[in-house]
């Protein structure tokens, strides 16, 4: 084995050996850009340097530890099969009127707020005659309690539609 540098120059086994992985991880290495110094083929042996994938390993390492490790083809498939199985997921869901456009969702829920700030707003008009002359501030705050409670289950129970919202707008 010759020397070269600070490293050692090893074929494929030895480096599997030198760095305790099996040769899967060394052609895994390979395909992710680890250094060498000749390709095996035919009746030629694949020549690394010890030193050169040392380095090229830390390398790799700081990056995944600062999170800018590149992906390999694997964990990129599996990626991609990952995100396809969330799209397939969430056609079904709305396939099945589970899930809702966010517009359409953010549409009701102006309406339901719009529901209850339009109960709670006439509580006031409602309860002012029974209020009148009252000095018990514990009765005070039972009338508008009750009152509150009941502007609120309306609102709850009120029946929102969500047509168009060119037909809301000519209904008014």
């Amino acid at each position: 084995m010759a020397f070269k540098g600070k490293g050692r120059e090893v074929n494929r086994e030895e480096l599997a050996e030198t760095f305790g992985v099996s040769l899967n991880t060394i052609s895994s290495w390979v395909r992710n850009g680890c250094p060498f110094d000749q390709k095996g083929r035919q009746g030629k042996p694949w020549k690394f340097n010890t030193r050169d994938v040392s380095e090229w390993l830390r390398d790799q390492a700081r990056m995944e530890a600062a999170g800018e490790a590149p992906l390999d083809e694997y964990d990129l498939k599996l990626r991609k099969l990952a995100a396809e199985t969330a799209q397939a997921e969430l056609e079904l869901a709305a396939a099945r009127k589970q899930v809702a456009p966010i517009e359409e969702f953010e549409r009701a829920r102006a309406l339901e707020n719009a529901t209850v700030r339009a109960n709670v707003m006439n509580v006031p008009s409602r309860v002012v005659s029974q209020l009148i002359g009252e000095t018990d501030e514990g009765r005070f705050k039972q009338i508008l309690a009750a009152e509150l409670i009941q502007a609120l289950e309306a609102a709850a129970d009120a029946d929102i539609e969500l047509g168009d919202e060119d037909e809301d707008d000519s209904a008014d």
